[in-house]
């Protein structure tokens, strides 16, 4: 049985100013399927990411999510998208001065998710177990670590139940173990809520562990792709080197 594609992105361009960071970019993401994209610093692996969802308007392209063209929608029907998307930006992006059920509860009065306290509270506590940091509920963002901090940061973009994540640098900043857990983690939340990712990465421990396939970004397009171990055999040292 062929899968659905949920996101199509073709010939696609943005550039600032005299700076062209992508050029012609396209790809497919299938439903279920975790994507990695690596490539060096400041390439424009992010600046795709956003494009998707808008947050950066393309300068020319079509991206379907989900069925829907997003260039083409206006603000009513961008903002339906959007709550299917979970982006997890990489900082975590938690709002200081609020608790993490604070954190948590902002997008669902700000969707109007659900119109009651009690549901939003199941919504929380739920989103939170599946992170493994429920007891964290009162906390405030000071109080935790790097690795909790990416936790909550999942669990509020879990709170609307997205068909599609796009996680920028997951692991970034963390320990090597935490890095681990939170590759399982992506996984995990595959697994529970049957969604598909891409996955935006230095880190090649997060890659092997999180994706089922990786593209290789350069000069604004996808130069190879292939699986964690495809990709880690090539003969071209200009790929290999990304595994090294």
């Amino acid at each position: 049985m062929e899968k659905e594609n949920v996101i199509v992105v073709n010939n696609l361009y943005k550039s600032f100013k005299d700076n062209d960071i992508l050029t012609g970019i396209g790809f497919t993401l299938q439903r279920g399927e975790n994507l990695g994209v690596v490539g060096k610093s400041g390439i424009g692996k992010s600046v795709l990411i956003k494009c998707i969802v808008r947050l950066i308007e393309p300068d020319y392209g079509e991206v379907n999510v989900l069925g829907t063209n997003v260039l083409e929608c206006n603000e009513i029907e961008l903002n339906e998208i959007r709550k299917k998307v979970g982006y997890l930006f990489q900082g975590g992006a938690l709002y200081d001065s609020m608790s993490v059920r604070e954190n948590l509860l902002f997008p669902i009065r700000r969707t109007q998710f659900v119109d009651n306290k009690k549901d939003a509270e199941e919504l929380i506590e739920g989103s939170l177990r599946s992170v493994g940091l429920l007891d964290a509920i009162g906390k405030m963002p000071s109080e935790l670590s790097g690795g909790m901090k990416k936790r909550i940061a999942l669990a509020r973009t879990l709170i609307l139940k997205p068909e599609i994540i796009l996680y920028d640098e997951p692991t970034t900043g963390l320990d090597a173990v935490t890095s681990g857990e939170i590759s399982e983690l992506i996984l995990k939340v595959r697994e529970e809520y049957n969604t598909a990712a891409i996955i935006i990465t230095h880190d090649m421990k997060c890659a092997k562990i999180a994706t089922d396939s990786i593209k290789i970004m350069k000069e604004g397009r996808f130069i190879v792709d292939g699986t964690y171990n495809e990709l880690s055999q090539s003969e071209e040292k200009e790929i290999r080197d990304y595994f090294i």
